[in-house]
């Protein structure tokens, strides 16, 4: 597995990581999500939802898929009347690999509901199915990946090498 850990794919991925936090330095801070918020309070901070998803009980969780190259998704667990229970960022390292080891098997109802929709999904190749992709915030410049099968079940999920690494950061074209 490959890291921007060497020659001019260092300089890469430092300017791309450069460009990310030159664009809008506000875009990573968290919002003040708390407990008994209403759920204007928290569209009023995050915008628009991108996702919404039913639980058990009455409760939805609603997505906010958000900053540069979609790096930040929070998910907003409601109660039935329509207050914030808890408020959490699902892309980062700690909880990608949480989640990696529980994903064989999962459909991609509950795949959504864990992550939020992906930043990029592409055709499975010689496999079929489709592999969805998702960008967090690293200093690796690693995203997560899952693979899907025809069947929408979830087979495996795993971090690599971002291509956007591998992209000159002055034209935007593979290196």
């Amino acid at each position: 597995m490959g890291s921007c850990s060497l020659g001019r794919r260092a300089v890469r991925c430092v300017g791309v990581a450069a460009i990310v936090s030159v664009a809008g330095c506000t875009v990573f801070e968290g919002p003040d999500l708390r407990p008994g918020q209403s759920v204007a309070e928290i569209q009023a901070q995050l915008g628009a939802f991108t996702g919404r998803y039913e639980l058990v009980g009455g409760r939805t969780r609603q997505e906010f898929a958000r900053g540069p190259f979609g790096r930040q998704t929070w998910m907003v667990d409601i109660d039935a009347s329509g207050r914030v229970i808890v408020g959490r960022q699902v892309l980062t390292d700690t909880n990608l690999m949480a989640v990696q080891g529980l994903l064989p098997g999962m459909t991609i109802e509950e795949l959504l509901r864990t992550l939020g929709r992906p930043g990029q999904r592409r055709g499975g190749g010689w496999q079929g199915g489709e592999v969805w992709s998702w960008r967090y915030a690293t200093n690796d410049c690693l995203w997560f990946q899952v693979s899907i099968g025809d069947d929408r079940i979830v087979r495996d999920g795993a971090f690599g090498p971002d291509p956007l690494c591998d992209r000159d950061v002055r034209t935007g074209l593979p290196g």
